[in-house]
């Protein structure tokens, strides 16, 4: 397993993105449609850094910029099935989801509420839903 990506819910996904291209030297790139605002960011040809666009309700005080979750990267479906074993061993509910376009399996824990943690895996066979 590999740290693959870093989330970040924004208020202001323009300064952030601005910060880490134009100072971390990060790259802007391609994103899956998911149906909210937001960049990719890469280093190295890889998106690390993903920022969300945080949306505030009319009145209310804007909600404040956060880590949303850290994504760790389980490489073949042998290391993936194993990590579903030790969490039904171990009684840890999820939440799977597919990424648009790629086909990608994500699996969120909630360890807390607000520390989630994303394991995600490349599909090897074709995707027939979750």
């Amino acid at each position: 397993m590999q740290l693959d990506h870093v989330t970040i819910v924004a208020t202001d996904c323009e300064a952030m993105k601005d910060f880490f291209v134009d100072v971390a030297g990060m790259t802007l790139g391609t994103r899956p449609p998911f149906g909210v605002g937001g960049y990719w960011l890469y280093l190295d040809g890889r998106p690390v850094v993903h920022l969300i666009a945080s949306c505030a309700t009319s009145g209310a005080q804007p909600p404040a910029t956060r880590i949303d979750h850290l994504a760790l990267r389980v490489e073949g479906e042998t290391a993936w099935e194993a990590l579903l074993d030790r969490l039904h061993r171990h009684g840890t509910a999820y939440q799977l989801a597919e990424v648009p376009i790629t086909g990608e399996l994500q699996l969120f824990v909630r360890l807390a509420p607000a520390v989630v943690v994303e394991f995600v895996t490349t599909r090897t066979r074709p995707s027939t839903g979750i």
